[in-house]
This record gives structure tokens, sequence and C-alpha cells, in this order.
């Protein structure tokens, strides 16, 4: 179950890193660059403003192992949810194949951390 753990936490701090310190990061650092995903899709910049502290709730929620499974399943769901209407509108829009693929890749991370909480919380559940 060593192995089990590695992958999810792995994977779960990848997909934190990337839906939440780099959005977060980017508002500080470079927040004339806050936009950049969404204004070329036609999207407002409240939207982006939102989507943003959403994926950022959602991606603190995989993190902290005490939070209520159901809200953890409702974060999986959004962050699933985000990325698949990320690559959709990528693929409406631009069809950019690369903008289109990184949402799917992250998708695939976002399903093997979903994956594997599923698999050490059957482990957890089993032992006690």
């Amino acid at each position: 179950m060593k192995k089990g753990k590695i992958i999810f936490w792995a994977s779960t701090i990848f997909i934190f890193l990337f839906e939440a310190v780099m959005p977060l990061s980017s508002v500080i650092f470079v927040p004339e660059q806050f936009n950049v995903g969404t204004k070329p899709l036609g999207y407002p910049d409240y939207f982006a403003y939102s989507l943003m502290i959403c994926k950022v709730l959602g991606a603190t929620a995989l993190i902290i192992p005490s939070l209520h499974p159901k809200i953890r399943e409702w974060a999986y769901a959004g962050l699933t949810f985000n990325l698949i209407f990320a690559s959709l509108s990528h693929a409406v829009v631009d069809g950019n194949i690369g903008f289109i693929l990184l949402p799917i890749v992250i998708g695939g991370i976002l399903a093997v951390s979903y994956i594997y909480n599923q698999k050490v919380n059957r482990h957890l559940i089993a032992q006690s």
C-alpha cells in the first residue's frame, strides 16, 4: 500500500501545483496575464476570476486528508468538468492540438489521483 500512497500523493500534489499554485502565482506576479487562457476563447474577465477561485478551492480540497469524502468527490468532479470543458473550448474555438491535449493529460493525472485515493481509502477502511 506504500506504493499506492506515493502514487496518490505524487499525482495529487501535481494537480495542486498545476490547478492552484500556478493560477495564484500568475495573479500575484503577472496580474495582467490572469485571463490569458480564457480571453482568446471569448470568455469575460469575471469568468477567469471565478474559475481561478473554484480551481484553487477544488485543488486545495484534494490535499486536505481530513476533509469529508463527499467534499473531495465534488472537488474531483469539479476539476474534471473544468478540464473537459477547457479541452472542448479549445477544440471549438482555436483547434490548437496542444491546448486541446493539455487538459486531457492533466485529466489523466487527476484520474490517477482519484483512483489511488479510492484504493488508499479502501485499504484504510479494511484495516480498521
